[in-house]
């Protein structure tokens, strides 16, 4: 996988980054919240390491920003570990967190935990509503009835369930629905959206003006 890794103790970074490239991981380490912007910006990453405190700010409120944009599993490491302090790690979107000092095997075992679960999100047939949907498979169904999607519309949906109940930004599906190499333009996600909405209901995607759209899962 490739990892990003933020982090601006020395002794921790040190580490975690040796111990991710001794399981085969490619892993990016910076010491900054506005150095992992810019990283973030440049490439994709299947996995965040991120410490709780940095010098330019919260981790916490930069996992919530992300988290907008339907970004990779997160483990967040921090040296607060009170139930409260948890609660609020996990409620902002973590998938997991560590409290410091931690083991690196511990580590290593948490970050395959966080990617099988994001794996059996992506492939378990989701039951909406009337609507049947099996993502790995192509497959879909609305009250019985078999429902035909586009590549580019199938491209969408996979982002609203690759985090169900999620918000997704706009510029999340439109790097999606880059990658299929489609035509642009400057309301593409809001028209591939009404697209969706026609063919599996309009209420099962909610839209939030100026944030973007999720899944609607009741």
């Amino acid at each position: 996988m490739r990892i990003l890794l933020i982090e601006n103790d020395e002794a921790i970074g040190s580490a975690v980054q040796y111990r991710m490239i001794a399981d085969g991981h490619e892993i990016d380490w910076v010491k900054t919240l506005s150095q992992a912007r810019k990283h973030e910006c440049t490439g994709s990453y299947e996995m965040i390491l991120l410490d709780n405190s940095l010098p330019d700010g919260n981790g916490i409120d930069y996992l919530r920003n992300r988290r907008r944009l339907n970004s990779a599993p997160t483990i967040v490491m921090t040296s607060h570990t009170e139930i409260s302090d948890r609660i609020k790690v996990l409620g902002a979107g973590a998938d997991d967190y560590m409290g410091k000092p931690f083991s690196m095997n511990e580590l290593s075992a948490r970050i395959g935990a966080a990617v099988c679960k994001r794996e059996y999100l992506r492939h378990r047939a989701f039951e909406i509503a009337g609507l049947i949907i099996v993502a790995c498979d192509r497959r879909l169904s609305r009250d019985g009835r078999a429902v035909d999607l586009t590549a580019a519309e199938w491209s969408v949906l996979d982002c609203l369930l690759e985090q169900p109940g999620a918000l997704v930004s706009d510029d999340t599906i439109v790097d999606a629905l880059c990658s299929l190499d489609s035509e642009i333009g400057s309301n593409v996600a809001e028209l591939y959206i009404c697209r969706l909405q026609k063919k599996i209901g309009e209420r099962q995607i909610e839209t939030i003006p100026g944030l973007g759209y999720r899944l609607v899962l009741s």
